[in-house]
């Protein structure tokens, strides 16, 4: 990529979320939300080939299938039928990565999409529930997708309720903690990983123009890198990354993902 080339925060976030799936080998790659679902789609066609992806309803499919309203004559290439008892074979064997976004999240990887603030018999604002957070937080893979890095979303102390397991000690129970495996956090500020002690939170690279303080003011609960640690900056997309990025998103609706979503200059 050129030194002059530009894309957009999204963009950005979208292709270093794709590569979390990059070494998974032959797993449903499922994506929540839209830069996760392009995210997805652009794992498959540039970094795994052995990915297995669905139409988002109940089909297999042999190419990502785009978003938003489909040219006249579009047909999903389907190639099997993925119904949720097969989704839930994959699942508990271990052999689906999936990449949500989460409201909340604690130091321990716990996340919430929940509800916010008061009891759960009367929260201050109520969200979308539970839904098959908890189910789908154990046995297999996930990551997070994470559009505004502030403390409301990294939060001090536990979330305000735990929709999917983490690495929270004091929720364990014997033989839990392998069930879980989280994997990477993808934010508009950085990327982290869970590779600290104990599994600490610990930022992994730092987009353009962010600086290591900013992420830390931005974050709820302390980070797991050292005090002037150098950290890379994350990789911008490829030229091939964008235009499969165009192609799975022909309506631009990456553009909603990061508040104004601006563009982003990478040296």
């Amino acid at each position: 990529m050129s030194a002059t080339q530009q894309f957009t925060l999204a963009e950005l976030m979208i292709a270093a979320a794709a590569r979390a799936w990059r070494d998974d080998g032959e797993v449903m790659a499922t994506g929540i939300g839209t830069g996760p679902r392009i995210a997805a789609g652009l794992a498959r066609l540039l970094h795994n080939p052995g990915l297995m992806l669905t139409d988002g309803e109940a089909y297999l499919v042999e190419e990502p299938v785009p978003l938003g309203r489909r040219e006249p004559g579009f047909k999903v290439r389907a190639s099997g039928w993925m119904g949720y008892a097969r989704v839930f074979d994959c699942l508990w064997g271990g052999r689906r990565h999936a990449l949500v976004m989460p409201t909340q999240i604690d130091r321990f990887g716990q996340a919430n999409i929940s509800m916010l603030g008061g009891t759960h018999a009367q929260p201050k604002k109520q969200l979308l529930g539970a839904r098959g957070f908890p189910g789908n937080s154990i046995h297999h893979a996930n990551s997070f997708f994470v559009p505004a890095h502030s403390p409301r979303a990294f939060v001090a102390g536990e979330v305000d309720m735990v929709c999917s397991v983490g690495y929270n000690p004091a929720r364990q129970i014997e033989g839990m903690r392998s069930f879980v495996d989280l994997r990477v956090i993808v934010t508009d500020l950085c990327v982290m990983d869970f590779t600290g002690p104990d599994h600490a939170i610990r930022v992994r690279s730092l987009h353009p123009g962010v600086s290591l303080e900013q992420v830390r003011a931005a974050t709820g609960f302390a980070l797991a890198n050292p005090s002037g640690e150098i950290l890379p900056q994350t990789p911008a997309p490829t030229a091939d990354e964008l235009a499969v990025i165009g192609r799975l998103d022909p309506h631009n609706l990456r553009a909603a993902i990061v508040r104004e979503n601006p563009a982003v200059r990478a040296a």
